[in-house]
Order: structure tokens, then C-alpha cells, then sequence
């Protein structure tokens, strides 16, 4: 007798994903540079790194530094702008069967308004994940993540540009996540993204310089992810929609973890730089563990925190 597989579908505001995983914006190109190690087609979106209305350089090298249980970088969100991504990329991601959620940045409110209205008539532009959070720019991003009103400014304006899902990326470093939840869902937004990297500093003792040349960075990988889950707690006990959660995910039970702590959806993001197959490994591994214990969907399981 075969067993039953559980449903894997999630809804993400009006995206519908085929599986809880995603990967994070960042971490995973635009998707040409993974196609030939990963089959696009089993995610269940993608999320493509991060784009502002025009193009943009990026931060001075060095800008990565890997540290013991994760890694900082200072990349600085280079990318072709919002004309460029279409050019380049449009063709190439509307020949798989995934969303596409496009990270989008800016400077000032207006750019973030500006940006999301050049790509929301783009068919192959599935939503918006709202970069109000990046600790890697000296303009704009965390500017705008850390202060409450300056956040919901920019819900507003993004929203206001897009029938399309909004899914602001909060930041991990304010004092309490769960107003800026509630905040992004009273403004508007479909669904948020907890959580961007964590400011973060490293510093060579033979030199005394950082180790970075823009001095900081945003730290990922392993060692950030109890910070991860504890704010997808905080922030799902505040709000009712969906939660996409991330930091630290390299294996199915990080992933679940999030699951149970509230997160509707999760995204694998440093762990795709060691191993590219860690989002697909996930998604086989949260199904086996749905049918491990006879759970019937994914959503069944999330927010099961005793």
C-alpha cells in the first residue's frame, strides 16, 4: 500500500508555491548562475538578488569574510537595475514553473515606489520582497528598516505602486519585531521576510583593520539562526499573515524548526554557497518528516510551538 504524500502547496499572498522553500535574495543570483546544478523547477520560488531602479556598482572588495559557523559580507546590492533585470533575465525565468519574487531596494522612498512600478506589469514578476533592511548600503535599506515610521513610509509607497504580493524584509536589530510585523501588515503587505543579515563586524589583529572594506557587514549562516526562529515567533504570535523565515537554514530540521515556530515558508540562503543542493535536500526532507509523523500539510505543522 503506498502511503500518502502530504500537501506541500503554500500560498504567499497570491503567489502559490508548489513547496515551502524558497531561496534568499542574495545567495542564489538570478537563477542562471545555479540552473546547471539545481533543477529550478522543484523550488517552490525564487527569489532574485536584490535590484533598485538603476543600476548599481556594489561595495569596494574585499567584501565577504567567512567566520566561524557563518560568514559577513559587505556585497553592497550591485545589480543591473530594473531595466537591465528584465533584459537580461526575463527570457531566461519564465521558462520554469516557479514564482519569481524580485527584492527590490532604494535610496528613498520614491525609489522604492519607482522600482517596483517599472517591474509590477512584468508577467514574469510574481511579487515584491521590500528590502527595508540591508545593513550594507549607507543609503537607504536599514535606514529605513529600523525606524518605525520611516518603515511604514515605504510599505505605503510600495504598496501603492503594485497590485502584486508586498513582502517587506524586516530587520533583525530593532527592539521589538513584532510592532514592525504588524506595522507592514496594517500598510498593506501580503506576507514579510524575517530576517536580513545581522550587523556584524570582524577585524584582523595582525593589521588592526576590518576585515571588510566597507568595515561592517551583515552576518549569515549557521550562527545567526536562534536569532532567526526567536523573531518568526515573536512576529507570528503579532500578525496573521504568511511569515517567510530564514537565517541558518542548511538542513531539513532547521528548516522545520521554522515551521513549527510560525514561519508559513522558508528561505535557504549562505548554505547555497557551500552546497547548492541544500534547498532541494530541504524540501525532500520537510516532506519525509510530514509523513514521519503523519501530518497531512505543511500548514498543519506551522506555529505548533508548545
Amino acid at each position: 500500500m503506498s502511503e500518502i504524500r502530504p500537501k506541500m502547496t503554500v500560498n504567499i499572498g497570491s503567489i502559490k508555491m508548489k513547496n515551502p522553500v524558497t531561496v534568499a535574495s542574495g545567495t542564489f543570483g538570478y537563477g542562471p548562475e545555479y540552473a546547471e546544478l539545481v533543477d529550478l523547477n522543484r523550488l517552490g520560488a525564487i527569489t532574485v538578488k536584490g535590484i533598485c531602479a538603476e543600476p548599481h556598482t556594489g561595495n569596494p572588495t574585499p567584501r565577504t569574510f567567512e567566520t566561524r559557523s557563518g560568514m559577513l559580507n559587505a556585497i553592497g546590492l550591485p545589480g543591473p537595475g530594473a531595466k537591465g533585470f528584465i533584459e537580461k533575465y526575463a527570457e531566461f525565468l519564465s521558462q520554469y514553473d516557479l514564482p519569481v519574487i524580485v527584492n527590490v531596494w532604494g535610496k528613498t522612498v520614491a525609489d522604492y515606489g519607482r522600482v517596483v512600478e517599472m517591474l509590477s506589469s512584468e508577467p514574469v514578476v510574481s511579487g515584491f520582497e521590500v528590502n527595508v533592511s540591508c545593513p550594507n548600503i549607507k543609503e537607504g535599506g536599514a535606514l529605513y528598516g529600523t525606524d518605525l515610521q520611516a518603515f511604514s513610509r515605504v510599505i505605503e509607497e510600495v504598496r501603492g505602486k503594485t497590485a502584486k504580493p508586498v513582502i517587506p524584509k524586516l530587520a533583525p536589530n530593532v527592539s521589538n519585531i513584532a510592532l514592525f510585523a504588524k506595522a507592514a501588515e496594517d500598510r498593506g503587505a501580503d506576507a514579510i521576510s524575517i530576517m536580513n543579515s545581522f550587523p556584524a563586524m570582524a577585524i584582523n589583529i595582525e593589521t588592526r583593520k576590518p576585515e571588510l572594506a566597507n568595515r561592517t557587514g551583515g552576518l549569515s549562516g549557521p550562527a545567526i539562526k536562534p536569532i532567526a526562529i526567536k523573531l518568526v515567533w515573536e512576529a507570528a504570535r503579532a500578525v496573521t499573515i504568511p511569515i517567510i523565515g530564514m537565517g541558518g537554514i542548511n538542513c531539513p530540521e532547521d528548516a522545520i524548526e521554522f515551521i513549527i515556530a510560525g514561519a508559513a515558508a522558508v528561505a535557504v540562503g549562505t548554505a547555497n554557497f557551500t552546497d547548492p543542493s541544500t534547498a532541494i535536500r530541504v524540501i525532500e526532507g520537510i516532506e519525509a518528516y510530514l509523513i514521519r509523523h503523519g501530518i497531512a500539510s505543511v500548514d498543519d505543522l506551522r506555529g505548533t510551538v508548545c
